[in-house]
């Protein structure tokens, strides 16, 4: 909670006090941050502060919001908490509305279904000293929609597979684990990257019923030859960074997995050298929208990591992440990302 507002605005009744064991008298005109509720969300992020606090970010936007399974309180005998929160600001009432009830017994559900989902993204990443693989993967809730992974096909060769289904939450990381089971079964097809696109979206039909679908981009890089392959199902592009300095969109056209039965893929090839660089990412990371509605875009994320002095340094997620927020002006963002690089080793 910002500055101008006290823990006691957040405690203020039996039902706060049982949930928390902190007693009004213990609380009023102290803050939240004074070692007293001390809010964090998912990921361990400090909320407290004008920032990021709920009700600060309801306050200033004049909107109501519920935050599930994202915030946590720190009750008096130091447990964390897990909280659903509502905020509303009441502009003629006699002051701003945060409300929140105990989730842990749902939560400890949710935490078990990261654990089964988390199996299915437990990829061991290839060690090769041609070429350097590297993910990160933030879900909207604690299971989300995203799926990757990546595998060696043969000696020279590897194929990657990155996947957005719509929606997020229980329905969403349940297609996620069977397009694990599916990536098991067809992922050596991905020498023709084509042909894996044509089976996965087969398999996804049979159980998407016009209900569900996922976008994604899936291809082959030859490390030997330096090329790469590619197909895409209506994902994002891919960028492309030239050890040069210079960043291409990789685009190619292609239906979303699962809404055309019998839909063809069209592959890309594209010549690349020593230290270039590919990176992939879920939509999440381009759909993000500002406080005006506007979408972020590929040209907005492109001039965030520019702006981060990528890719000579890196992909620096913790700012990444940070100035994805700040664009979206809340508190966290509205849909899972993943970003998958592949990066050439330069010359020696």
């Amino acid at each position: 909670m910002s500055a101008t507002q006290s823990a006691a605005s957040c405690i203020g009744c039996k039902s706060a006090e049982r949930i928390t064991g902190w007693h009004s008298q213990e609380v009023i005109g102290r803050k939240c941050s004074d070692n007293l509720l001390c809010h964090t969300d998912k990921d361990g992020r400090q909320l407290c502060g004008e920032e990021f606090c709920p009700l600060h970010r309801s306050i200033i936007t004049g909107k109501s919001a519920t935050y599930p399974v994202l915030l946590f309180a720190q009750a008096k005998d130091g447990r964390r908490v897990p909280l659903v929160v509502s905020v509303s600001p009441m502009r003629d009432g006699d002051g701003d509305i945060e409300t929140f009830h105990d989730f842990s017994e749902s939560y400890a559900n949710l935490e078990r279904a990261q654990r089964i989902q988390s199996l299915s993204l437990a990829h061991d990443l290839p060690a090769d000293p041609r070429v350097a693989f590297s993910t990160f993967y933030l879900p909207h809730d604690l299971v989300g929609g995203d799926f990757f992974s990546i595998r060696p096909l043969d000696g020279d060769r590897y194929g990657f597979f990155l996947a957005d289904v719509m929606g997020h939450g229980f329905a969403a990381a349940l297609h996620t684990m069977h397009l694990n089971s599916l990536w098991v079964r067809a992922s050596d097809t991905l020498t023709t990257p084509a042909e894996f696109a044509r089976r996965m979206n087969l398999e996804l039909g049979k159980v998407a019923k016009d209900e569900s679908f996922a976008t994604g981009l899936c291809g082959m890089l030859d490390v030997a030859a330096k090329r790469l392959r590619f197909v895409s199902a209506g994902g994002p592009p891919m960028l492309l960074c030239r050890a040069t300095g210079t960043i291409e969109e990789l685009r190619v056209s292609g239906f979303p997995f699962g809404v055309v039965g019998e839909a063809q893929y069209e592959e890309l090839e594209v010549a690349l050298a020593e230290g270039d660089s590919l990176l992939l990412f879920s939509d999440g990371a381009v759909e993000v929208q500002n406080d005006q509605g506007r979408l972020l875009g590929t040209e907005g994320l492109l001039a965030i990591l520019q702006s981060l002095d990528y890719p000579r340094a890196g992909l620096r997620i913790e700012a990444l992440q940070a100035a994805l927020l700040k664009y979206s002006n809340a508190i966290r963002l509205d849909d899972d990302v993943t970003f998958l690089e592949i990066r050439l080793a330069a010359q020696t």
